[in-house]
């Protein structure tokens, strides 16, 4: 009998995922010249490809040039060429699965060296104690420029489409602008953007509405969302249960949950809740309560790596399973499901006390495999955490420089 983690899922958009399996969106930070995908990504994803995953999810591509994740981020606007994403989209269907582009927008969390602009729903800034100066100030945004950011991720999924790629996953989760709007811990605000779980998922509304009017039917259309922030009165799952009955009505075809924010950062494994997991599904406790009424398929990311986590995710409601660091590691996990063979290694755990350090050296290690999988060679995951952050504080120094100066001429050519 065929494992349902390999039957096929039909979506809303018509688009039928070839198996229950996707690799869910790290942010690889590896742009080319100009934020622009190039062959470092197009090798990576190629790699991906034929590990048979139904569905791949980018990581984070920003939809606008002057707020970017960090300085490699990769930018798809109204004046990036396609023909770099075209690339990428063909390298990533090369094995017959789906991709999908994550359409992302920092907001506050923004780090005080990049050029460019920080913002949030209001003028709260991220509160990490000791490394707090890491990120800089948040200005609070205006109308117009509210409207005018659900406009560029209309533009950017519609260039998707364009390029080849067979949908987009709004990212609302992680503490990143729509999820900031989300927040009754970071949105104050006073208008039609705050104070009610309606209005504080407005932002978010739109650019689903918006997104969902400038692509084709058979495009699909994702949304990223916490299962809870993890933090005293922030989003919870309550609230996530709302918004995706919000969501049900504008054509989403699935809703993936993660959880956590830099702030309490779940989604590295260090949950700050006793109901979630400590190894594996780091939240599948939140998920099963959920599913149980959601009227979206849901996708669960966060700690799987094992195929006995995979189906019992799956058994529980739950109609994709995602996974990140897992495929990092051994990117053709899903094809050793098939033939009934597991990974045979890990990720070296990081053990270090302070959270927030924990989580950049955590994030460091994934890319470091991610460069080598770019690269053509085998994943090193035992590499210690402090190598790999080291490696990766240089590599962002560099490009940081070429970001700035992209940016400058960038403007100037406005």
């Amino acid at each position: 009998m065929t494992s349902e983690l390999f039957s096929p899922l039909p979506l809303r958009s018509g688009q039928v995922l070839k198996n229950r399996i996707a690799k869910a969106a790290m942010e690889e930070n590896m742009a080319g010249d100009g934020q622009l995908p190039d062959g470092q990504l197009l090798s990576l994803y190629r790699r991906w490809a034929v590990g048979g995953a139904g569905l791949l999810i980018t990581g984070n591509v920003m939809v606008h040039a002057e707020a970017l994740t960090g300085p490699a981020g990769v930018v798809l606007d109204e004046r990036a060429p396609l023909e770099p994403f075209a690339e990428w989209a063909k390298a990533a269907k090369s094995g017959g699965g789906a991709i999908w582009m994550q359409i992302n927008h920092p907001g506050r969390q923004v780090a005080s060296d990049m050029p460019g602009v920080v913002w949030g729903p209001t003028d709260i800034g991220v509160s990490l104690g000791r490394h707090s100066s890491r990120f800089g100030r948040p200005t609070a945004m205006t109308p117009q420029q509210i409207e005018d950011t659900v406009a560029r991720y209309a533009v950017t999924a519609r260039r998707a489409e364009e390029a080849g790629f067979d949908g987009v996953e709004i990212h609302a989760a992680h503490g990143y602008l729509l999820s900031q709007f989300l927040s009754p811990l970071v949105n104050k605000r006073t208008d039609q953007w705050g104070g009610s779980p309606e209005n504080r998922a407005r932002m978010l509304l739109d650019v689903v509405r918006a997104v969902r009017a400038s692509v084709s039917p058979s495009f699909a259309v994702a949304v990223k969302l916490n299962s809870a922030d993890f933090q005293r009165g922030g989003f919870d799952a309550d609230d996530a249960r709302q918004v995706i009955g919000m969501l049900e009505p504008l054509g989403v075809d699935l809703v993936e949950l993660s959880g956590g924010s830099y702030e309490s950062p779940a989604m590295t494994g260090r949950p700050a809740d006793d109901r979630t997991r400590a190894r594996e599904a780091y939240f599948l406790d939140l998920a099963e309560d959920l599913v149980r009424t959601s009227p979206i398929p849901l996708m669960l990311t966060g700690g799987i790596t094992q195929r006995a986590t995979a189906e019992k995710v799956l058994d529980s409601g739950v109609a994709v399973v995602g996974m990140g660091t897992a495929l990092a590691v051994t990117p053709d996990l899903p094809e050793r499901w098939r033939r009934g063979r597991e990974a045979d290694r890990a990720m070296r755990p990081v053990t270090w006390s302070d959270k927030a350090l924990a989580s950049a050296a955590g994030m460091a290690q994934v890319r470091h495999q991610m460069r080598r999988l770019a690269r053509g060679s085998s994943p090193r995951p035992g590499t210690h955490p402090a190598i790999a952050l080291v490696s990766e504080l240089r590599k962002q120094r560099r490009a940081l420089r070429g970001y700035r100066a992209w940016l400058a001429e960038y403007r100037a050519t406005a």
